[in-house]
């Protein structure tokens, strides 16, 4: 019962993180508490946390397997898409769009490590292949560790967390640019994935405080921390735009996933009832490589009406041709907005639907 609760719960937070993920792409701030938690603070902090939490020890015995395993299930379907996508770019731009790069054994192989933003239309999924990497270096890391004696879970948090924060420092310095990035969104990325274990094997037990005190703390100390602060937000992805110094970034991974977290776990008990939850708990992968697509169809279908209708008259076709991130607001009305996040979510869920059939189909 209490491992069904622990999924339930973090199943919950799987699905909170990727709606934050499609609303930071669609701008819209509604789920950012008023600016105390912004998403770009904490949102890929969380995948990385879940990940983190559901690591097995027993995998640094078979360290080839875990590795092997790992690869089907996050990269051979990356690779596949990436293809997809590759040819979608380049079809695209028969229709005048100037989108992402052309086919080839780089942007094919090479720059989901390096950049993961190859042909635009999936680059949210740069996560997968840097999640793959985040998770053998933690297997070979504590192989090592276990072999030497040095396995300890408070000693790996602050070792990685030490390896972050230098990151960072480095990163404000000006230091971590061009090829570098690629390694340093790695460190970057391990302390959150090392919380996840902790958490699970120190600090879960712990973790009792009543709701009224537990949330009082919180939002008291992100308040000192967002009044102290030039901005919260940074950029995971390209390791900058850290305003705020070293250790900063790594105190924002913490309270937003501790305040959505105690949340998930809240609403637990409801899951059974919150099916629309569960399906987007259990199809982040899909979402995260699939909704910049759906965003672009419902920009398609704005444009369809600026050409056909009166409607949409002040559709800005040139951004839209030229920038994946373009957002059309239908009468400048930031409830447009909701259109985009039901589509950023349910267009990838039927996409996964279907591709699974069809993969069904074709192994029989």
């Amino acid at each position: 019962m209490e491992k069904k609760r622990d999924n339930d719960t973090f199943r919950i937070l799987s699905a909170i993180g990727i709606i934050l993920i499609v609303a930071g792409h669609a701008d819209f701030q509604i789920f950012d508490l008023g600016g105390l938690f912004p998403y770009y603070s904490y949102h890929v902090a969380i995948f990385l946390f879940v990940s983190g939490y559901f690591y097995n020890e027993d995998d640094e015995v078979h360290i080839g397997a875990y590795i092997r395993r790992k690869a089907a299930r996050l990269l051979v379907p990356y690779f596949l898409w990436n293809l997809f996508y590759g040819f979608l770019a380049a079809a695209l731009k028969y229709f005048g769009f100037i989108i992402g790069d052309g086919i080839s054994f780089k942007t094919l192989f090479l720059d989901p490590f390096l950049t993961g933003h190859q042909f635009g239309y999936n680059f949210p999924a740069w996560f997968v292949p840097a999640l793959f990497l985040v998770e053998v270096i933690n297997v070979c890391m504590r192989r090592v560790l276990t072999a030497i004696r040095l396995n300890k879970e408070y000693l790996i948090m602050a070792a990685v967390l030490l390896a972050g924060i230098l990151t960072v420092w480095f990163a404000i310095g000006g230091h971590v640019w061009g090829y570098y990035k690629f390694p340093g969104r790695i460190l970057f990325m391990l302390p959150a994935f090392e919380l996840g274990k902790l958490y699970k094997k120190k600090l879960e037990r712990k973790d009792t405080l009543p709701n009224g005190i537990y949330f009082s703390v919180l939002f008291i100390v992100q308040l000192v921390v967002a009044f102290s602060c030039a901005g919260l937000a940074y950029s995971t992805v390209w390791c900058a735009s850290f305003a705020n110094g070293p250790v900063i970034p790594f105190v924002t991974m913490v309270t937003g996933i501790a305040f959505w977290l105690r949340v998930s776990k809240i609403l637990s008990p409801l899951l059974p009832q919150l099916r629309g939850i569960r399906q987007i708990g259990e199809n982040t992968y899909g979402i995260m490589m699939h909704h910049i697509l759906a965003l672009f169809l419902v920009k398609e279908a704005f444009f369809a009406l600026s050409l056909f209708t009166p409607w949409c008259a002040d559709f800005d076709k040139a951004a839209f041709l030229t920038d994946v991130n373009y957002i059309y607001l239908l009468n400048g009305m930031d409830v447009s907005r909701w259109i985009y996040m039901a589509a950023g979510i349910v267009i990838p869920l039927l996409i996964g639907k279907v591709s699974e059939k069809g993969y069904h189909r074709l192994i029989r």
